[in-house]
Parts: structure tokens; C-alpha cells; sequence
């Protein structure tokens, strides 16, 4: 495990520069106090690290001097080749691209390890979409990621309902969910936002316009601070959560229960089974269920059928009651032509 390490701490040092002794005890997961050492011993095993004091300080090599540690082992050709998604990559306008580099990496690589890597192709394959999904790319998508790649501050319109809304962004990064595409960006300025600006997150989708920035000649200055994967996981069940804007009082039976959280959004049914009440004399639950608007809730509690009763509000009970009555409506009257 150390051997592994040091390995990762020489090629750190090589391919930044200037990593001081905390910088690097944060990459490697370990003490600053272990980065001194493992620093000692790379010394030992001939490998010119050093340590320079001062402003422009850290861990540096020897000018000149490069690793010879960066051959790979046939786990890592195979990972590598997997570390690309097929799908992500056209919907991005970097297929072509990501071939490109996969043959000049087979061409370099040891016959060996050709083999190896190549093998995992045909071995595994990530279908990011849901299921029963015709999967579409937004068709500003390469633009916005264009942009993303040269840090270019734009002027995104984005569709609200009832509304379309347009602003700066700093686009920061792309994510793909479940064949949704999103961009986290910065809106920057304005007393709402702060100093450092206010983060924001939107479904690619819903971006109809897309144009440079008024006065955005130069790109923006990234926050070095930023992980776009921490972010992701910290703010995108808040922002699931976020979309559940009104809530309903359903009851549901014990079968209906358990049916929920497929039916509905998953954070809506893990709050509301959180809350639920204790089940009435027939054994049914009341329970308050987020959801992202009546209208998704009609349909999405329409398939539990008899197993949940909506009790409010009342517009959304009507609609249910008028459902119930056109099909006893439908089907009584097949029953009256037999």
C-alpha cells in the first residue's frame, strides 16, 4: 500500500509542480508528517524530490528529471478504457475525439496491456438513460459545453413555467443523471448572490437560448476551490427536494404503501413515509405526500387505483372523484351490453 502511494505522490509532484506538504497530504489521504517521510524515502530510492521553502515553495523534481513510473499496469489500461461513457461523449461532440485518443493510447501501450484493455470494451457497457426513455441531446449541448471547456461566461435563457428567465452564468461544469443533463454554474454579482456569487443548477434541456455574455471577453476566473463532483452529492438531493413544491394528504392501504416510492419521486416518498400516522381501524395510513405539482400527482397516484385515497386538497380530490365516476361510468355500461 505505501509502495502504491509513494508512486502516486512522485507522479503528483511531477505533474503539478509546487504541491506543498498539505496539499499533497490532502491528495494522498494521509498526515503531513507521512508526506515528509514518503518524501525521505523517495529521496532513498533515487527519486530527486525536494522541498522548497517560501511563497513560490513546495515539493518539486529535479529539473529534468521524469518518472519512469508511468507505465500501466493491465487494471489500469482496462479501467481507462472504461472511464468513458459512449453516450455522454456524442452528446458532448466529443466522439471523435475520445476515439482518437483511445488509438493512440492502444498504439503506446504494450501488446500485453493492448489486449487487456481492449478486452473490457466487449466486457461491460453503460447504458446511462431510464428505462422506457427515448434518449435526446439537448440541442445546445455541445455549445454549453464549449463553453464549460474555455471557462466562458454566457447568457443562458432557461424555460420556467409560465416564464423564461435569463441571465449570466459561469458554467463550471456538466452533469448527466439518469440521461438528464445539467450545468452547475455561477450566476455572478447582484446583492443576493454575494461577493463569490450564487450557485446554480439547470436542466440542459430547458435552456433555449444561448449567446456570449455582454462584455465576457476574457474567461472567468474559476474558484480553484470548487469539486463539481462534492457539490453534485451535497446539493442534488436538495435540489430533487426542491422540486416538490406543494404537497398532498393521501391514504393510502398497506399494499399502497409499499407500492409509494415506485411510483412517486423518491425523496417525496422518503419524507412521507417518514411522517406517516398510524394505521386507522381498516389499516390504512395517512400520510402527507411531497410532489412536484398536483398534476403530477394526479397521475402519478392514478396507478396505486383503489390503494390511495387523496383527501386534499380538494381540487385534486374532484379530479379523482371525476376519474372514478367515468370509469364505473365505462365499465358499467360494458356490463349493461352483455
Amino acid at each position: 500500500m505505501r509502495a502504491a502511494r509513494l508512486i502516486r505522490m512522485a507522479l503528483l509532484v511531477q505533474s503539478s509542480p509546487g504541491l506543498t506538504a498539505a496539499a499533497l497530504a490532502l491528495e494522498l489521504g494521509v498526515s503531513e508528517r507521512t508526506v515528509i517521510r514518503d518524501a525521505q524515502a523517495l529521496q532513498e530510492a533515487g527519486v530527486p524530490v525536494r522541498s522548497e521553502r517560501g511563497r513560490t515553495g513546495g515539493y518539486r523534481l529535479a529539473p529534468g528529471y521524469r518518472t519512469r513510473l508511468t507505465t500501466l499496469r493491465p487494471a489500469e489500461a482496462e479501467t481507462l478504457y472504461l472511464s468513458g461513457v459512449p453516450a455522454a461523449l456524442r452528446d458532448l461532440g466529443l466522439s471523435g475525439a475520445a476515439d482518437a485518443a483511445r488509438l493512440k493510447l492502444s498504439a503506446m501501450l504494450l501488446p500485453s496491456l493492448r489486449a487487456a484493455a481492449e478486452s473490457s470494451v466487449h466486457r461491460f457497457h453503460l447504458d446511462a438513460p431510464a428505462w422506457f426513455r427515448e434518449p435526446s441531446a439537448p440541442e445546445l449541448l455541445p455549445e454549453l459545453a464549449r463553453a464549460v471547456w474555455a471557462d466562458r461566461t454566457v447568457l443562458l435563457a432557461y424555460a420556467r413555467p409560465g416564464r423564461e428567465v435569463a441571465r449570466p452564468v459561469e458554467p463550471y461544469g456538466l452533469v448527466l443523471k439518469a440521461g438528464v443533463w445539467y450545468v452547475v454554474g455561477r450566476v455572478p454579482g447582484g446583492p443576493a448572490a454575494g461577493p463569490a456569487g450564487a450557485w446554480r443548477t439547470y436542466r440542459v434541456d430547458r435552456v433555449t437560448a444561448l449567446s456570449p455574455a455582454p462584455g465576457a471577453g476574457e474567461p472567468f476566473v474559476r474558484d480553484p476551490s470548487f469539486d463539481l463532483a462534492a457539490y453534485w452529492e451535497e446539493h442534488s438531493a436538495a435540489f430533487a427536494r426542491a422540486l416538490l413544491r406543494t404537497s398532498v394528504t393521501v391514504r393510502v392501504t398497506e399494499q399502497g404503501l409499499r407500492r409509494l416510492p415506485a411510483v412517486v419521486d423518491p425523496a417525496g416518498a422518503a419524507e412521507a413515509l417518514a411522517s406517516a400516522g398510524v394505521p386507522d381501524a381498516a389499516g390504512r395510513i395517512t400520510l402527507g405526500l411531497p410532489v412536484e405539482s398536483e398534476e403530477v400527482a394526479f397521475e402519478q397516484l392514478s396507478v396505486l387505483g383503489a390503494e390511495a385515497e387523496v383527501l386534499a386538497p380538494q381540487v385534486l380530490r374532484a379530479r379523482f372523484r371525476e376519474r372514478a365516476r367515468a370509469l364505473a361510468a365505462l365499465y358499467g355500461a360494458e356490463e349493461d351490453q352483455r
